[in-house]
């Protein structure tokens, strides 16, 4: 017997993972950790969402997910290592790596080592460019495989088991969403409307 269909704010996820299954997980986490703007995080937790309600098979999207983020950061390690920062310069454009910010994450690595290959992968613009600027900072490759996987293995075994447990139960969690929404919404509107009225009184005792 299927499991239902995911509710609410999960349904437009369902034909992504609903064709593609675990191609979907692996390509868009290998595509984002060399350095491509994909939602390799995104796709991770509705992944582990998806085999909490049933649809898919945790261990295999954990280390679906585990082997592309490790293959992704290795191929951006060889551009950094082969292109060096000309190759950046040239093309980090495209993928929003611009010279001012490639340089501030070249010396954030500097300062901290090999460690900051495992702290990277929690951290949104440096998880795409880690392996690019531990390759063109010249960290040896042994070393940074080793951090990295360490990363890949925090980073993947988090993020799947948090969505796995919410999948477990993400019928009776939309349920409670739907229930209090109401009272959120109306609590979000107050405090909006309270930041306009002091804005106003501000702006008229400056007058």
């Amino acid at each position: 017997m299927s499991s239902p269909p995911l509710p609410g704010p999960l349904a437009h996820l369902e034909p992504l993972l609903g064709h593609y299954g675990y191609w979907a997980v692996g390509a868009v986490v290998l595509v984002e950790d060399f350095g491509v703007p994909a939602p390799g995080e995104t796709i991770l937790l509705a992944a582990g969402v998806y085999a909490g309600a049933g649809r898919l098979n945790v261990a295999a999207v954990a280390l679906i997910a585990f082997a592309a983020a490790v293959a992704g950061d290795n191929l951006g390690y060889l551009i950094g290592r082969s292109g060096g920062r000309a190759f950046v310069h040239r093309w980090g454009r495209y993928v929003f790596l611009t010279p001012k910010r490639f340089e501030a994450a070249e010396g954030f690595f500097t300062r901290h080592g090999g460690k900051i290959v495992t702290v990277a992968r929690f951290v949104e613009g440096l998880r795409q460019a880690n392996g690019i600027i531990a390759g063109t900072t010249g960290m040896r490759w042994h070393r940074f495989l080793a951090f990295n996987a360490l990363g890949a293995a925090l980073w993947v075994g988090l993020w799947t088991t948090l969505a796995y447990l919410a999948g477990s139960h993400i019928t009776a969690i939309y349920d409670e969403i739907r229930r209090y929404q109401l009272y959120v919404v109306l609590a979000v509107a107050v405090v909006i409307a309270g930041f306009v009225v002091r804005h106003l009184v501000r702006r008229r005792r400056a007058r």
